[in-house]
């Protein structure tokens, strides 16, 4: 078993909305890897971060990611640093992959970069220009293909998804 589709992309593109809409145009399931480690956890990622520190979520995200691929064959969207892990990136190849791009001045519009987002608490735009200069080229490395969401409704990044992977609707 492995996912449908499996979305990538930077925190606030979109790939909740669009995993959930692209599940319902193909007629199967959503799974997102943050809401697995919610769940499982009992706490939020922020807490996660705050209480332990980002290598301890990266693991707990590792292992997320790793039993949401092998056990879900619908759409699975993963969080936005899932694809710093190398044993995820390989785990990953030969999967249909959708990275959701954005620039910054669309993540400020969608996420007002608040406090919310552990990883950008202290200069928003500066921290989410350096997130994306590391992690660009890993989101790139997995993708199958690439939809630009930027000033794009929900409605018309799932289209350009479905169209790039050539998928037909249920």
């Amino acid at each position: 078993m492995s996912p449908l589709i499996v979305l990538v992309g930077p925190m606030g593109v979109g790939k909740s909305t669009v995993g959930q809409l692209l599940a319902e145009r193909l007629g199967t399931g959503y799974r997102d890897t943050d809401d697995d480690i919610v769940a499982a956890q009992g706490r939020t990622i922020a807490e996660i971060f705050v209480e332990e520190g980002e290598s301890a979520f990266r693991a707990i995200e590792k292992q997320a990611v790793r039993e949401a691929l092998a056990g879900h064959d619908g759409v699975l969207a993963l969080g936005g640093g899932a694809v710093l892990d190398p044993d995820t990136r390989a785990l990953l190849a030969g999967q249909r992959v959708v990275y959701l791009s954005m620039d910054v001045e669309e993540a400020v519009k969608r996420t007002g970069l608040n406090a919310a987002r552990p990883l950008l608490a202290i200069n928003p735009r500066k921290q989410w220009r350096e997130l994306m200069e590391a992690r660009r080229h890993l989101y790139e490395e997995v993708a199958t293909v690439v939809v630009a969401t930027d000033g794009r409704p929900p409605e018309e990044v799932t289209r350009a998804a479905l169209d790039a992977l050539e998928l037909k609707e249920a």
